[in-house]
């Protein structure tokens, strides 16, 4: 069997191919050439992060293809039901990079609630002379303890979310589409454990009325979880970060409730025009930016490279 790992993976990952037997074809093929890149080198699995595209086009062009791997867990850079009926296995770590993602949302939670990232674009420029004007300018921060997280979706991510929110000590609510329980155990450092048994809603006003700080962390969707409507029914003051997808929420929208002061501040990790952000999101101080750095830590890289070739394994016994 020949792996391309096309968008890289993890030496961890690597190692446990190599010692299955699996050759491993570490390359970065451009769009263009990599259904020749394929069938030339018989690869037999295709692995990919979010940059490369796995089309009708190119699972058809490659008869020796029979995995197609996605390190990460949004699946909308792949014709997944396609695949499946040419007889491709389509797999994903839909758990490798939870951590990893949640701990950035709370990144951008404290970022925003103690103004970190508006400070860290000014004291450069005036911190030698205007510093206690900018210590008075950030004096209204607030701590998360006690507040109300609301967090949409509660797959892997989501449950991360609520589990460091409540570690903080905050309220916890949950929306889903359909209401679900699910079990939240917190494991700590001297082998004690707690659980917790946390059930969503399905009541969009209900849920939203008195959030002071909002996590989205959904699939791809085709229209906005989060427009002018859902905007109205927030209370004032209220945090929002998005590290789903560019498109769940309307970031037209966002600005204009950031500038009436409705929003005190959001965070983007993903955009509607990604890679290339409005100009205006971009340039505006009441929003902490990253570039679609979730699930990019070393510690999640390692989990998704191990996770991958698991699945590779087991599959090419089956094969």
């Amino acid at each position: 069997m020949i792996v391309l790992a096309n968008d890289g993976i993890s030496k961890a990952g690597e190692q446990m191919l190599q010692d299955a037997g699996i050759e491993l074809l570490e390359a970065k093929v451009s769009q263009e050439h990599l259904i020749n890149f394929i069938n030339e080198n018989k690869v037999n699995v295709l692995l990919v992060r979010s940059a490369t595209k796995v089309r009708k086009d190119l699972i058809d062009s490659c008869p020796e293809l029979k995995i197609i791997g996605r390190g990460g867990v949004g699946m909308d850079n792949i014709d997944v039901e396609y695949a499946i009926e040419k007889g491709l296995y389509v797999i994903n770590t839909p758990k490798a990079s939870s951590r990893s993602v949640a701990e950035m949302v709370f990144a951008h939670f404290f970022s925003l609630a103690r103004f970190l990232h508006e400070s860290n674009r000014i004291m450069p420029l005036e911190g030698d002379t205007h510093f206690n004007a900018l210590k008075k300018s950030f004096s209204s921060a607030v701590e998360l303890e006690g507040k109300t997280l609301g967090v949409i979706g509660f797959g892997g991510i989501g449950q991360e979310v609520v589990k460091i929110g409540i570690s903080l000590g905050m309220k916890v609510k949950v929306l889903t589409r359909q209401p679900k329980t699910e079990t939240i155990s917190l494991d700590f450092f001297d082998g004690q454990k707690l659980e917790f048994k946390i059930t969503s809603n399905n009541n969009t006003e209900e849920f939203l009325k008195d959030l002071d700080f909002l996590s989205i962390n959904t699939p791809k969707t085709k229209e906005y979880i989060i427009d002018t409507p859902q905007f109205e029914k927030m209370k004032d003051g209220i945090f929002i970060v998005n590290t789903a997808r560019g498109g769940v929420i309307n970031e037209v929208s966002l600005m204009q409730f950031i500038e009436s002061g409705k929003i005190a501040g959001a965070a983007l990790d993903v955009f509607e025009n990604e890679p290339t952000p409005e100009l205006a999101i971009l340039m505006n101080p009441n929003l902490s930016l990253s570039p679609h750095l979730g699930g990019n830590t070393q510690d999640a890289q390692e989990k998704i490279g191990k996770e991958l070739a698991e699945q590779i394994i087991a599959i090419n016994k089956k094969l």
